[in-house]
């Protein structure tokens, strides 16, 4: 068994290994030069320590019980009806989302809201889909719902209040048509009632109230000003001094994302390279130019499909130089965000997702949700350009 293990979890690493080690072979060969690796590394360093405090933030306060304490009172706040039940599952996933990332609504919040459907005798499905479309297409209003959007905020050097201001519209698509979407296919699931549900025993009540206390803090500091990597930094801080007084035993290394890591710094080196040799001209000559509806429209369908072809991040990192300005690059985080539901790699929170649906042994068809994924798609990327061109002062 313990062989099995081993083996297991030398092929989760893998890709990850082999992307970082691309990324090493570019620099060290001179395909990615130096100088263009010093400007990488610049930008990309505190993006990445935030999304390592984060993600320590996210597994202390989930061993805390916070998920669960909140699952328990959105089941008391249902009252036994399921619509309403479902309405108060989009809420906690939007805000997840929002201010913690999509990978952290994929990872945390679909576990405690599936068992949540399974122990009311409510259709899983419905509330598994809703929590991986969110954690995509609700993820473009701030830049910290999405290394993409962090990465875009760097490169056009605005504030949370600008980045949102700028994509508001598109964003709100992307909440309310998947959802109208969802409502359509599940209705019939979605009425009902479910009965009362156990409460989770709390194991430390300190732990609890100060997570939520930590949370309460982090939240509105992610979207302040200031570096999004000092707020979540030092709430990472407080939660492990924390977690060393009180249940020193839950600290594990593999708290840190060291997969997703390697296989980003890898992304990172490998496209910096590729763009070094040209490739943003490549990429140009069919991503078009200018600022009019049919240009947006080319430009968000060009970032859907390398996002539902290679993976979002790549795709993103790729078609960056030929945003070309702040409307474009909007139009393109809109393709390269909402567009990531048809395959299963278009985003790391689907995988990510995935996994834990299995380990609850819910089955998922990969068919009948690309064909899902293509509908929300089709009629979720091009309302949002239209949104975008008609708040951006463009038509």
């Amino acid at each position: 068994m313990k062989r099995r293990t081993w083996w297991k979890t030398l092929r989760s690493y893998l890709v990850p290994g082999g992307m970082l080690l691309a990324g090493g072979a570019a620099l060290g060969t001179g395909l990615l030069p130096w100088p263009a690796f010093e400007e990488l590394t610049g930008r990309t360093v505190p993006v990445l320590g935030f999304v390592v405090a984060v993600s320590l933030v996210t597994e202390l306060v989930d061993d805390a019980g916070l998920f669960r304490a909140v699952t328990d009172r959105l089941a008391a706040l249902g009252r036994g009806s399921v619509l309403l039940l479902w309405l108060l599952v989009i809420a906690l996933a939007t805000v997840s989302t929002l201010f913690l990332s999509l990978d952290t609504t994929a990872v945390l919040v679909t576990p405690v809201v599936v068992l949540l459907a399974v122990h009311a005798r409510i259709p899983p499905l419905p509330f598994a889909l809703t929590t991986i479309w969110l954690a995509n297409t609700a993820s473009l209003l701030l830049p910290v719902s999405n290394l993409t959007n962090l990465l875009a905020q760097s490169r056009l050097g605005l504030s949370p209040a600008a980045f949102a201001s700028l994509v508001w519209a598109p964003a709100l698509v992307g909440v309310l048509v998947p959802l109208a979407l969802l409502w359509l296919a599940f209705r019939k699931d979605l009425r009902g009632r479910y009965g009362p549900q156990p409460v989770h025993r709390v194991r430390d009540r300190v732990l609890l109230y100060a997570s939520a206390g930590v949370m309460l803090l982090l939240l509105p500091a992610l979207v302040s000003g200031i570096p999004v990597y000092l707020p979540a930094a030092a709430a990472a801080v407080v939660l492990l001094v924390l977690f060393l007084w009180r249940r020193r035993s839950a600290l594990r290394w593999s708290m840190i994302p060291w997969r997703p890591l390697m296989l980003t710094v890898g992304l990172f080196m490998v496209v910096e390279a590729l763009h070094a040799n040209g490739l943003a001209g490549v990429l140009g000559r069919v991503a078009g130019s200018g600022e009019s509806l049919p240009a947006l429209l080319q430009l968000a369908a060009l970032g859907t499909g390398a996002a539902n072809a290679v993976n979002n991040l790549p795709a993103y990192l790729a078609l960056e130089p030929v945003g070309g300005s702040p409307v474009r690059l909007a139009a393109l985080l809109i393709g390269v965000n909402l567009g990531p539901l048809v395959t299963p790699w278009a985003s790391l929170a689907t995988l990510l997702w995935h996994e834990r649906l299995r380990a609850l042994n819910v089955e998922i068809r990969w068919g009948g949700f690309a064909l899902a994924g293509v509908a929300a798609v089709a009629l979720t990327v091009p309302l949002a350009v239209v949104a975008l061109w008609l708040t951006s002062g463009m038509h």
